[in-house]
């Protein structure tokens, strides 16, 4: 079982991540993308499944939007209302800013009969003005449901300039977090001095290191890629022209891809950090479905011969 993985800190998660439908849609076309994910999904042979909670982030920049936000349905109630076919740990994201702490109690009180798997995410910015911050998520979590297995997020970019983000973790870690998703990885570098300071800064503290989950998401078109830095994905300019200069940037990202989790997969063997790894699919797009599919069936190869 996926908690099991986790308490364990075993090496090697495999999980798939989607995004859940827009509220604009109807219920019958919810159940149509419903019917189509459980299709894809029940013949992936991964530990769990991601369902992201979208969160308008238009106030931690000045720069515009590529794509309009539109408000998706909740995760939670995807999973319980429309995927109840799928027989696989679901993972659910929960943007704690969306709650007051009555109807985020409430939903813990949920958890407790229905065994999913948390990350709570923080505001996108300062300046958004929040019912409900990450630190009294944390405390409701503890008073509510301890036994809740709970993840955080872990952005490698925002270490190259802040260089502190292995603290932050272990301050995730002394809240209940135990185990850590990533933002979408392009940057090996700014990954590769992460985990550096991650093992050296656990090992110099006598701290057990946590699964880190390394998040990889194929590439379809220019504009994907100017939404991808838009979210603050850092792709280092020679990687971005040589994407934008592609023939066919789909399979280039999605070798791309593999090529740098093979890297970091072995890099954080290395040091005892138990990696694993999360494959988002939140295009539409057919040809972007099979790529990340494409991708987890390679992840999922490196892994076995590692």
């Amino acid at each position: 079982m996926l908690t099991d993985k986790i308490r364990e800190k075993q090496k090697g998660i495999l999980l798939y991540g989607i995004t859940p439908p827009k509220i604009n849609h109807s219920d019958e076309e919810i159940k149509e993308i419903a019917k189509k994910h459980i299709e894809r999904i029940s013949n992936l042979d991964v530990d769990g499944l991601v369902l992201y909670d979208i969160q308008d982030e238009s106030d931690r920049t000045d720069e515009k939007r590529p794509f309009p936000f539109i408000k998706t349905l909740d995760p939670c109630r995807y999973s319980h209302d429309y995927l109840q076919e799928l027989k696989i740990p679901r993972i659910v994201y929960r943007a704690v800013g969306n709650y007051t702490s009555q109807t985020f109690t409430k939903w813990l009180e949920f958890t407790k009969q229905n065994q999913v798997h948390s990350v709570f995410v923080g505001a996108a910015s300062h300046e958004q003005k929040n019912p409900l911050s990450l630190k009294e998520a944390y405390q409701l979590k503890r008073e509510v449901n301890d036994n809740l297995c709970l993840g955080g997020i872990t952005i490698p970019e925002r270490h190259t300039k802040k260089g502190d983000e292995h603290l932050r973790i272990f301050s995730k870690i002394d809240e209940s977090c135990e185990y850590f998703i990533t933002q979408c990885i392009y940057d090996l570098e700014a990954a590769k001095i992460f985990l550096t300071d991650y093992a050296k800064y656990a090992k110099e503290n006598n701290y057990e290191m946590v699964p880190i989950i390394l998040t990889l998401t194929p590439c379809g078109s220019t504009k994907t890629l100017e939404f991808m830095k838009w979210l603050g994905i850092n792709i280092p300019n020679y990687l971005e022209e040589e994407l934008k200069e592609s023939g066919n940037i789909l399979q280039d990202s999605v070798k791309l891809s593999k090529d740098i989790f093979k890297e970091l997969y072995q890099f954080g063997t290395k040091k005892g950090i138990p990696i694993g790894c999360n494959i988002e699919s939140v295009a539409i797009r057919k040809a972007e479905i099979e790529a990340s599919v494409e991708l987890l069936n390679e992840i999922k190869e490196i892994m076995k011969e590692n």
